[in-house]
């Protein structure tokens, strides 16, 4: 398990680093093209965007993710079995216990949001609830609450942000390369130009496949921690079994709230631009711990 952890992060922080390197490529293509300072302020520009873009999502996309599936916030006393699994498991953990939101839905599935452990809500299906045994649901409760103590759902807002930033500077590069006039016909020729135009189109889509791989990672991660939580690996294996066995996909879901799920919300199917890797080598690292 500790290993599987220690693998999950490194691999996470890779994945930022080429981010960075992305972002600082281009900034530098933008500079030496124009041999001014421009490409910082179109940098800094791009990071006030994308950030300024962002906050509102940042403290208040928690209640818009779960309003969007049609969660209903419970107390103990509207469903004691499922808030005393949570109860015990944060105990458990030494989080704070989170906001539970029960979303009327025969599919299985489960989510968790907020920007930190105080701040933090776990939402469950009632497929979810009525399907799964104890020691399922059990894993599925750790799994979320991994995602929250690991703080997923932050670094995954750092992720959207970078994204955010490099799609701006990739198509300020491509407007103004193709716009630009100049004095100097061989401008048009300079090989800068050509690799910033390449990597404007490209940029956006690299930056995609990070974020999904960064995504992928980190269910990786929560699998193991929440693994480590519970000592019974089997417990959140069985639970995928179940959840990649059903037919039915969630009713109320949108490819902007996909990647907060445990499983892909929509039919399973796995390509490049997944945001969840296979459930099937998810059960095998489990039942490798």
């Amino acid at each position: 398990m500790y290993q599987q952890i220690d693998s999950n992060k490194r691999k996470s922080w890779a994945l930022m680093l080429i981010f960075a390197l992305v972002i600082a490529g281009l900034g530098w293509i933008f500079g030496q093209y124009y041999g001014n300072g421009s490409s910082y302020g179109a940098v800094i520009m791009a990071v006030l965007i994308a950030t300024g873009m962002n906050l509102i999502s940042f403290f208040a996309g928690d209640k818009i993710a779960l309003s969007m599936a049609g969660a209903r916030q419970i107390s103990q006393k509207d469903n004691p079995y499922v808030w005393r699994l949570v109860e015990n498991l944060t105990i458990t953990a030494g989080l704070p216990m989170p906001k539970v939101y029960i979303i009327n839905d025969e599919s299985m599935n489960a989510f968790a949001t907020g920007r930190d452990p105080k701040n933090s809500s776990i939402a469950f299906t009632t497929g979810i609830i009525s399907n799964l045994e104890n020691e399922e649901l059990e894993g599925v409760i750790a799994h979320e609450l991994s995602h929250v103590k690991n703080y997923d759902i932050r670094l995954m807002m750092v992720v959207i942000v970078c994204v955010g930033i490099v799609t701006l500077l990739a198509d300020w590069m491509m407007r103004s390369f193709l716009w630009r006039r100049s004095d100097n016909d061989n401008n048009n020729n300079n090989p800068l130009m050509i690799i910033g135009i390449v990597l404007g189109l490209l940029s956006p889509i690299f930056v995609r496949l990070i974020q999904l791989a960064i995504s992928r990672r980190r269910e990786f991660l929560a699998d193991a921690s929440g693994a480590l939580l519970t000592r019974y690996p089997e417990g959140l294996a069985r639970a995928l079994e179940k959840i990649s066995a059903q037919k039915q996909p969630l009713r109320r879901v949108n490819k902007a709230t996909a990647h907060l799920y445990i499983a892909n919300p929509f039919k399973n199917s796995q390509n490049l631009f997944s945001t969840h890797p296979p459930i099937a080598e998810r059960i095998k690292a489990l039942r490798a711990m």
